[in-house]
C-alpha cells in the first residue's frame, strides 16, 4: 500500500490490509467487494494499492474469485466486510468454498454497513446500537466462523488489526495451503463503535483481553487458541470495559451484558472442547 487512501482516522481495516498486503507480496490480485476498503483506494489514478484490483459487485467477491484463480498462478485475495461475506456474498462465499477454490478469502468485521450509514449486519453483537437497531440489537452475532468451518477447507483462522503480528503469520500460513483459506479480521472503527479514534489499537486489544474476540486457527481440521487468547483463557478482564469505552452500547442493561456473557463463555468453552 502507497500514500494516498481515503480512509478515516484511525481506519484498523485499511491497517489490517497493510499488513495482509506485505505478507502477500506483489505477485497478488486483490479483489474488493463494495465497502469501506473500496472507498479507502483513494481517486484513480492515483490509488493507494500497489498490486492489481478488481472491483466487483457485493455479493460477488467469492465467485469472482473462482474465475481469476483458474487463470493465473498469482495469490488471488478478497477483501471484503462483513456484509458482503455474512450477508450479502454468503451464497457464493459457500460455493466457492465447498468447490474448495485456490484463493484467501479475508473478512475485515467492523460489525456493521459502514460505508453505507452503520447498519445492523448479521455481524453486529448483541445489544450493539446501529442505525437501524436504535434500541440495541436483539440478535447474537452470526457464527460465520462455524460456517465457514463446516466446508471443510484446509485453512481458517481469526485475527485482530491490533496484532499485527499474529495476522501477519496467519496470512503467511494460508498462503503455504493450496485450495481455500479464510481469515475472519477484527477491525474496530471508531466512527460506527464510537470510539476516540486515537483508541483504536487499544480497542482491538481490550477486545481479545475480555474474550469478546478470541484468536485461534483451524489448521487441517485441528483448532488451536494462538498465542494472545490462550494466555488468558481463564483471566479475561470484565466484558464491561470493553463495552463501555463504545458509545454504541450505551445504555445497555444488565440483563443484555448478562446474555452477552453467557454467550461468549459458550463460545470459548466450544472452542476449547474441540
Amino acid at each position: 500500500m502507497l500514500r494516498g487512501n481515503s480512509a478515516c482516522p484511525g481506519c484498523q481495516a485499511n491497517l489490517a490490509l497493510r499488513h495482509v498486503l506485505r505478507a502477500c507480496g506483489a505477485d497478488t490480485i486483490l479483489i474488493l467487494t463494495p465497502g469501506c476498503s473500496a472507498a479507502c483506494q483513494g481517486i484513480y489514478p492515483d490509488t493507494c494499492i500497489n498490486v492489481p484490483v478488481l472491483n466487483t459487485a457485493f455479493a460477488a467477491g467469492a465467485s469472482t474469485a473462482i474465475g481469476v484463480a483458474a487463470s493465473t498462478d498469482s495469490n488471488v485475495v478478497v477483501y471484503a466486510g462483513d456484509g458482503a461475506t455474512a450477508d450479502i456474498g454468503l451464497a457464493s462465499l459457500s460455493f466457492a468454498l465447498e468447490y474448495n477454490t485456490d484463493f484467501l478469502y479475508i473478512c475485515y468485521d467492523n460489525e456493521a454497513y459502514g460505508n453505507t450509514g452503520a447498519q445492523r449486519s448479521g455481524t453486529t453483537p448483541y445489544g450493539a446500537r446501529t442505525t437501524t437497531t436504535p434500541g440495541g440489537k436483539r440478535q447474537h452475532k452470526k457464527d460465520i466462523d462455524s460456517i465457514v468451518c463446516a466446508h471443510q477447507i484446509p485453512y481458517m483462522a481469526t485475527a485482530a488489526a491490533a496484532y499485527p503480528d499474529d495476522l501477519y503469520r496467519k496470512v503467511k500460513k494460508a498462503l503455504s495451503y493450496k485450495g481455500s483459506k479464510f481469515i475472519h479480521v477484527l477491525t474496530p472503527c471508531p466512527t460506527l463503535w464510537g470510539f476516540p479514534q486515537e483508541k483504536s489499537a487499544y480497542i482491538g486489544k481490550l477486545a481479545i483481553k475480555t474474550g469478546a474476540w478470541v484468536l485461534y486457527e483451524k489448521d487441517s481440521g485441528k483448532i488451536s487458541i494462538s498465542l494472545w487468547s490462550k494466555n488468558i483463557l481463564d483471566k479475561y478482564l470484565p466484558l464491561e470495559d470493553y463495552l463501555k469505552a463504545q458509545s454504541r452500547f450505551s445504555g445497555i442493561s444488565d440483563k443484555d451484558i448478562l446474555e452477552l456473557k453467557r454467550n461468549m463463555n459458550e463460545s470459548v468453552k466450544r472452542l476449547v472442547q474441540e
